[in-house]
Protein backbone atom coordinates (compact mmCIF):
# COMPACT_ATOMS: atom_id res chain seq x y z
CA UNK A 1 0.00 0.00 0.00
CA UNK A 2 1.33 3.32 -1.10
CA UNK A 3 2.55 6.12 2.06
CA UNK A 4 1.71 8.87 -0.06
CA UNK A 5 -1.89 8.66 1.43
CA UNK A 6 -2.12 8.29 4.92
CA UNK A 7 -4.39 9.03 8.06
CA UNK A 8 -3.65 10.25 11.53
CA UNK A 9 -5.63 10.98 14.38
CA UNK A 10 -5.73 14.09 16.82
CA UNK A 11 -8.24 12.98 19.76
CA UNK A 12 -11.54 13.15 17.96
CA UNK A 13 -10.26 14.62 14.51
CA UNK A 14 -8.52 12.52 12.12
CA UNK A 15 -6.14 14.32 9.29
CA UNK A 16 -5.72 12.54 5.98
CA UNK A 17 -2.24 13.71 4.48
CA UNK A 18 -1.60 13.63 0.85
CA UNK A 19 1.71 13.19 0.67
CA UNK A 20 3.12 13.40 -3.20
CA UNK A 21 4.97 16.72 -2.93
CA UNK A 22 7.33 16.26 -5.81
CA UNK A 23 4.76 15.63 -8.02
CA UNK A 24 2.07 18.47 -6.72
CA UNK A 25 -0.22 15.75 -4.71
CA UNK A 26 -1.01 14.77 -8.26
CA UNK A 27 -3.40 11.80 -7.48
CA UNK A 28 -2.51 8.29 -9.27
CA UNK A 29 -4.69 5.55 -9.86
CA UNK A 30 -3.31 3.61 -6.57
CA UNK A 31 -3.93 6.71 -4.54
CA UNK A 32 -7.65 6.85 -6.21
CA UNK A 33 -8.06 3.02 -5.23
CA UNK A 34 -6.46 3.69 -1.85
CA UNK A 35 -8.72 6.51 -0.83
CA UNK A 36 -11.64 4.45 -0.28
CA UNK A 37 -10.40 1.91 1.90
CA UNK A 38 -8.64 4.84 4.13
CA UNK A 39 -12.30 6.94 4.31
CA UNK A 40 -13.63 3.38 5.58
CA UNK A 41 -11.04 2.53 8.18
CA UNK A 42 -11.47 6.58 9.29
CA UNK A 43 -15.83 5.81 9.50
CA UNK A 44 -15.03 2.44 11.48
CA UNK A 45 -13.49 4.37 14.44
CA UNK A 46 -16.65 5.54 16.87
CA UNK A 47 -14.18 8.27 18.18
CA UNK A 48 -13.28 10.07 15.15
CA UNK A 49 -16.12 12.98 14.83
CA UNK A 50 -14.53 15.13 11.82
CA UNK A 51 -12.20 14.78 9.21
CA UNK A 52 -9.63 17.10 7.99
CA UNK A 53 -8.10 16.42 4.30
CA UNK A 54 -4.57 18.11 3.27
CA UNK A 55 -1.19 18.62 2.36
CA UNK A 56 1.40 17.05 3.85
CA UNK A 57 2.73 20.70 3.41
CA UNK A 58 1.98 23.81 1.77
CA UNK A 59 2.79 23.14 -1.50
CA UNK A 60 -0.21 22.04 -3.04
CA UNK A 61 -3.35 20.31 -2.17
CA UNK A 62 -3.65 18.58 -5.13
CA UNK A 63 -2.90 19.61 -8.29
CA UNK A 64 -5.35 16.58 -10.09
CA UNK A 65 -5.01 13.05 -11.66
CA UNK A 66 -1.45 12.65 -12.51
CA UNK A 67 -1.80 13.39 -16.42
CA UNK A 68 1.86 11.31 -17.02
CA UNK A 69 -0.11 8.08 -16.46
CA UNK A 70 -3.34 8.62 -18.78
CA UNK A 71 -1.14 7.58 -21.96
CA UNK A 72 -0.96 4.04 -20.24
CA UNK A 73 -4.11 3.60 -18.17
CA UNK A 74 -6.46 6.03 -19.68
CA UNK A 75 -6.08 6.51 -23.86
CA UNK A 76 -8.88 4.39 -25.13
CA UNK A 77 -12.61 4.53 -24.16
CA UNK A 78 -12.19 1.24 -22.52
CA UNK A 79 -9.59 1.83 -20.15
CA UNK A 80 -10.81 5.63 -19.30
CA UNK A 81 -14.38 4.11 -18.21
CA UNK A 82 -12.56 1.76 -16.01
CA UNK A 83 -10.47 4.60 -14.71
CA UNK A 84 -12.95 6.77 -14.13
CA UNK A 85 -15.12 4.55 -12.52
CA UNK A 86 -12.12 4.08 -9.84
CA UNK A 87 -11.95 7.72 -9.02
CA UNK A 88 -15.34 8.64 -8.76
CA UNK A 89 -16.31 5.73 -7.21
CA UNK A 90 -13.44 6.90 -4.33
CA UNK A 91 -14.63 10.39 -4.71
CA UNK A 92 -18.22 9.67 -3.94
CA UNK A 93 -17.09 7.36 -0.80
CA UNK A 94 -15.36 10.91 0.50
CA UNK A 95 -19.05 12.69 -0.51
CA UNK A 96 -21.12 10.32 1.17
CA UNK A 97 -18.62 9.85 4.43
CA UNK A 98 -20.71 9.47 7.31
CA UNK A 99 -18.74 12.43 9.06
CA UNK A 100 -18.48 16.00 8.72
CA UNK A 101 -15.15 16.85 6.19
CA UNK A 102 -12.93 19.78 5.88
CA UNK A 103 -10.61 20.39 2.87
CA UNK A 104 -7.40 22.63 3.76
CA UNK A 105 -6.41 23.51 0.62
CA UNK A 106 -2.98 25.58 0.30
CA UNK A 107 -1.15 26.52 -3.09
CA UNK A 108 -2.96 24.37 -5.76
CA UNK A 109 -6.47 22.60 -5.93
CA UNK A 110 -6.94 22.02 -9.65
CA UNK A 111 -9.03 19.56 -11.96
CA UNK A 112 -8.90 15.90 -9.57
CA UNK A 113 -7.77 17.95 -6.64
CA UNK A 114 -10.46 20.84 -6.81
CA UNK A 115 -13.12 17.56 -7.27
CA UNK A 116 -11.91 16.38 -3.97
CA UNK A 117 -12.38 19.27 -2.15
CA UNK A 118 -15.87 19.44 -4.00
CA UNK A 119 -16.76 16.06 -2.21
CA UNK A 120 -15.81 17.67 1.23
CA UNK A 121 -18.97 19.66 3.42
CA UNK A 122 -16.19 22.26 4.14
CA UNK A 123 -13.49 24.17 1.95
CA UNK A 124 -11.03 26.51 3.39
CA UNK A 125 -8.12 28.16 1.20
CA UNK A 126 -5.16 30.04 2.23
CA UNK A 127 -5.08 33.03 0.03
CA UNK A 128 -2.45 32.29 -2.00
CA UNK A 129 -4.13 29.35 -3.48
CA UNK A 130 -5.29 29.04 -7.05
CA UNK A 131 -8.19 26.53 -7.98
CA UNK A 132 -9.69 25.45 -10.94
CA UNK A 133 -10.94 22.42 -13.86
CA UNK A 134 -8.76 22.32 -16.70
CA UNK A 135 -10.80 19.35 -18.42
CA UNK A 136 -10.75 22.21 -21.71
CA UNK A 137 -7.11 22.28 -21.80
CA UNK A 138 -6.95 18.33 -22.32
CA UNK A 139 -9.89 18.13 -24.57
CA UNK A 140 -11.74 15.97 -21.92
CA UNK A 141 -15.91 16.05 -21.02
CA UNK A 142 -16.19 16.46 -17.43
CA UNK A 143 -18.15 14.02 -15.83
CA UNK A 144 -21.60 14.74 -15.06
CA UNK A 145 -21.67 14.44 -11.04
CA UNK A 146 -18.62 16.65 -10.39
CA UNK A 147 -19.72 18.91 -12.57
CA UNK A 148 -23.72 18.51 -11.04
CA UNK A 149 -21.52 19.17 -7.37
CA UNK A 150 -20.06 22.13 -8.78
CA UNK A 151 -23.06 23.64 -10.33
CA UNK A 152 -25.02 22.77 -6.82
CA UNK A 153 -22.26 25.37 -5.24
CA UNK A 154 -21.67 28.34 -7.45
CA UNK A 155 -24.33 27.69 -10.05
CA UNK A 156 -24.73 27.02 -13.93
CA UNK A 157 -23.30 30.29 -15.03
CA UNK A 158 -19.69 30.16 -13.13
CA UNK A 159 -19.74 26.32 -13.57
CA UNK A 160 -19.83 27.09 -17.35
CA UNK A 161 -16.97 30.04 -17.09
CA UNK A 162 -14.87 27.84 -15.28
CA UNK A 163 -15.33 24.59 -17.04
CA UNK A 164 -15.17 25.93 -20.86
CA UNK A 165 -12.22 28.69 -20.34
CA UNK A 166 -10.13 26.05 -18.09
CA UNK A 167 -9.05 29.21 -15.83
CA UNK A 168 -7.64 29.14 -12.38
CA UNK A 169 -9.09 31.70 -9.66
CA UNK A 170 -7.93 32.66 -6.66
CA UNK A 171 -9.09 31.83 -3.21
CA UNK A 172 -10.81 35.10 -2.90
CA UNK A 173 -12.38 34.59 -5.81
CA UNK A 174 -13.74 31.41 -4.88
CA UNK A 175 -15.47 32.52 -1.75
CA UNK A 176 -17.00 34.90 -3.96
CA UNK A 177 -18.49 32.72 -5.64
CA UNK A 178 -19.67 30.35 -2.80
CA UNK A 179 -16.58 27.96 -4.16
CA UNK A 180 -14.36 28.49 -0.82
CA UNK A 181 -15.89 28.73 3.03
CA UNK A 182 -13.03 30.72 4.50
CA UNK A 183 -10.01 32.51 3.16
CA UNK A 184 -6.82 32.84 5.88
CA UNK A 185 -3.50 33.48 5.56
CA UNK A 186 -0.74 31.15 4.95
CA UNK A 187 0.69 31.36 8.51
CA UNK A 188 -3.05 30.57 9.93
CA UNK A 189 -5.02 28.49 7.74
CA UNK A 190 -3.92 25.36 9.49
CA UNK A 191 -5.01 26.77 13.29
CA UNK A 192 -8.04 28.26 12.20
CA UNK A 193 -9.09 25.42 10.59
CA UNK A 194 -8.26 22.80 13.35
CA UNK A 195 -9.95 25.02 15.41
CA UNK A 196 -13.29 24.64 13.14
CA UNK A 197 -12.58 20.97 13.24
CA UNK A 198 -12.13 21.15 17.15
CA UNK A 199 -15.79 22.95 16.93
CA UNK A 200 -17.54 20.58 15.26
CA UNK A 201 -15.75 17.43 17.54
CA UNK A 202 -17.55 19.19 21.01
CA UNK A 203 -20.79 18.61 19.24
CA UNK A 204 -22.97 15.76 19.52
CA UNK A 205 -21.85 13.16 16.47
CA UNK A 206 -25.86 11.98 16.59
CA UNK A 207 -26.23 15.42 15.54
CA UNK A 208 -23.58 16.40 12.78
CA UNK A 209 -23.85 12.45 11.62
CA UNK A 210 -27.55 12.41 11.48
CA UNK A 211 -27.82 16.18 10.32
CA UNK A 212 -25.34 15.41 7.20
CA UNK A 213 -27.75 12.22 6.34
CA UNK A 214 -31.17 14.63 6.17
CA UNK A 215 -28.93 17.17 4.00
CA UNK A 216 -27.33 14.39 1.57
CA UNK A 217 -30.82 13.37 1.70
CA UNK A 218 -32.65 16.20 -0.15
CA UNK A 219 -29.25 17.10 -2.28
CA UNK A 220 -30.01 13.43 -3.60
CA UNK A 221 -33.70 15.17 -4.62
CA UNK A 222 -35.79 13.95 -0.86
CA UNK A 223 -38.66 16.22 -0.73
CA UNK A 224 -40.03 14.88 2.01
CA UNK A 225 -39.23 12.34 4.62
CA UNK A 226 -38.71 9.02 4.12
CA UNK A 227 -38.70 6.51 6.50
CA UNK A 228 -35.46 6.06 7.47
CA UNK A 229 -34.78 9.74 7.83
CA UNK A 230 -37.95 9.85 10.17
CA UNK A 231 -36.98 7.11 12.19
CA UNK A 232 -33.04 8.86 12.09
CA UNK A 233 -34.68 11.68 13.67
CA UNK A 234 -36.79 9.99 16.44
CA UNK A 235 -33.88 7.99 17.51
CA UNK A 236 -31.82 11.25 18.64
CA UNK A 237 -34.46 11.64 21.14
CA UNK A 238 -33.38 8.50 22.85
CA UNK A 239 -29.89 8.90 22.72
CA UNK A 240 -27.48 9.50 24.91
CA UNK A 241 -26.11 12.46 23.75
CA UNK A 242 -29.89 14.07 23.88
CA UNK A 243 -29.70 12.96 27.69
CA UNK A 244 -26.33 14.60 28.16
CA UNK A 245 -27.44 18.13 26.12
CA UNK A 246 -30.80 18.27 27.69
CA UNK A 247 -28.48 17.62 31.45
CA UNK A 248 -25.90 20.45 30.61
CA UNK A 249 -28.59 22.73 29.40
CA UNK A 250 -30.31 22.71 32.74
CA UNK A 251 -27.23 22.38 34.74
CA UNK A 252 -25.54 25.82 32.79
CA UNK A 253 -22.47 23.90 32.24
CA UNK A 254 -20.87 22.68 28.71
CA UNK A 255 -22.19 19.43 27.02
CA UNK A 256 -19.62 16.32 27.24
CA UNK A 257 -20.58 14.16 24.41
CA UNK A 258 -18.89 10.48 24.27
Amino acid sequence: MTTELYWKKDGATASLIINRPHKKNAFSLEMFQQLSILIEEIENDPTIKVLIIRGVDDSAFAAGADITEFLEIRLSAQKAKEYNDITLHSIDRLYRCRIPTIALIQSLAIGGGLELALACDFRIASNDSLLGITASKLGIVYNLTSTKRLLDVIGPSKTKELLFTGKLISASEGKEIGLIDYVYKANDIQRETELFAQTISERSSVSTTGIKKVIQAILDGEQEENDYISQLILDSFSSDDYKEGIAAFLEKRKPKFV
